[in-house]
């Protein structure tokens, strides 16, 4: 039996009247849904809950599953060391998700446990399940750092284990909106809040999970928001299904998104494929990429693959093989800079080879980041900058931020940085950047050198 329905529920803890002593009446719609979705649950008389917490415990490259008979958990960290919940987890279903994701290579399990008591993001829908009568053994995970498409996997993987068990079960996908609403609430306000709550609350009500997949992830940072990978879990575990949602209450009094919403099947529609359709999307973005950002495309994923550079490199320009010059290889994943390193003049003797071995550096060897690991290869973005050769300039007045890179020197210390850069609007960031990168100080006169750049991307 697969999961039979599901819930989208938030975790505040001053919706406890123990914990907000009055000021849980601010959010009087939310608590009223929150008993509503846990009614809607137990009509269908599960055997097992599968609660999805942004608080439990998370790593960057791997999915953590709750071991364990039993579990416990109380709110002494929210002043209310007299509310506790008790909790038995799904030893069966635990061990059988372990098995399918160790047999497929799907990084989820068991291991480094770190935090055995119960979640606030765990106990309040928990606290509202049992105020409801509701009943059965728990799974408990967290999310990673991992792509959205492995969480959406991951609730595939759930919904094939409860199948194979035939186990009736649900999900509770445990997950604030945007913490950042209101400018008097605890986290301030960013403009990009209310559009992801708008957005978040759209996909709710339509059950569009396509665009969950696809909200951009500068949108999603920005609105500091907790649930979106709960969401998606919950997402993958409806691939291929028809659904009818129900967006019940949602309301942001405190500066923070509280959305309620209830998911059941209506049947089957092989057109609800997600994840394989954004796999296709992702397939046509790199058929489009030009000769440059595929070979450094190639590069960084057959040296993660391997640990060596490609020595058989395919669809090569003529250009590339003869033609010499500096080179930037950008990687960035959900928007955000992944590594980047290059060289101001050649090195290497061809083109070809100067990707190449800055391909290799910007994934293995920026001093800013990790080495990028195999499970990150499908959400890296490439971009590849070759440089013109770069002239000496007396004066900031002739830089531009978008159209030339800045070169600073004093003595051997030499910063460089690319132009069109998001964020960077002036020359004058852009010098100070380019300092900052060469560890000369702010108040050191430099000579400046402009450049230009043939992008690639």
């Amino acid at each position: 039996m697969t999961i039979l329905a599901a819930v989208a529920v938030p975790h505040p803890p001053i919706i406890l009247p123990e914990v907000g002593k009055g000021e849980e009446q601010k959010i009087a719609h939310t608590t009223a849904a929150y008993q509503q979705a846990m009614m809607f649950l137990k009509s269908y008389q599960p055997e097992t809950l599968i609660i999805i917490s942004p608080h439990t415990t998370l790593y960057a490259d791997y999915f953590h599953v709750s071991s364990g008979k039993t579990a416990h958990g109380d709110f002494i960290r929210f002043n209310a060391p007299q509310v506790m919940e008790d909790a038995e987890y799904d030893v069966e279903f635990v061990q059988e998700l372990e098995k399918v994701c160790h047999n497929q290579g799907f990084p989820c399990g068991t291991q480094g446990e770190q935090m055995p008591e119960l979640d606030h993001g765990t106990l309040i829908p928990l606290r509202f399940w049992h105020q409801a009568g509701g009943k059965g053994k728990i799974v408990r995970l967290g999310l990673s750092g991992l792509s959205l498409l492995h969480h959406y996997e991951l609730g595939r993987i759930l919904a094939a284990v409860s199948q194979k068990l035939n186990r009736r079960t649900v999900i509770i996908a445990s997950g604030d909106l945007s913490h950042k609403l209101l400018s008097e609430g605890p986290y301030g306000f960013a403009a990009e809040g209310p559009v992801f709550d708008a957005q978040i609350t759209d996909i709710f009500k339509s059950a569009d999970f396509a665009k969950m997949l696809s909200m951009p992830p500068q949108l999603c940072d920005a609105a500091g928001e907790c649930g979106h990978r709960s969401f998606v879990i919950m997402a993958g575990a409806f691939d291929c299904k028809a659904l009818k949602s129900d967006l019940l209450s949602y309301e942001g009094p405190f500066g923070v998104g509280y959305g309620v919403a209830t998911f059941s099947i209506t049947g089957d529609d092989a057109s609800r494929n997600f994840a394989d359709k954004l796999r296709e999307e992702h397939l046509k973005m790199i058929n489009k990429e030009d000769a440059y950002v595929r070979l450094a495309r190639y590069t960084v994923e057959h040296f993660v693959r391997t640990g060596l550079m490609p020595l058989d490199i395919p669809q090569l320009l003529p250009e590339m093989l003869i033609e010499r010059a500096g080179v930037f290889v950008s990687l960035k994943k959900r928007g955000q800079l992944r590594g980047c390193i290059g060289t101001i003049s050649p090195v290497q003797t061809s083109l070809a080879l100067e990707i190449i071995r800055n391909a290799v550096s910007a994934c293995s060897q920026d001093p800013r980041f990790s080495p990028v690991r195999l499970e990150e290869l499908d959400e890296l973005v490439y971009s590849v900058d070759v440089l013109k050769p770069a002239e000496p300039v007396s004066s900031v007045e002739v830089l531009d931020a978008k159209k030339y890179g800045v070169i600073v020197q004093n003595g051997s210390r030499r910063g460089l940085l690319l132009p069109d850069i998001e964020g960077v609007e002036t020359p004058a960031e852009q010098i100070a950047i380019a300092k900052q990168k060469a560890g000369i100080l702010p108040y050191e006169e430099v000579q400046l050198s402009r450049f230009e750049v043939v992008r690639h991307k």
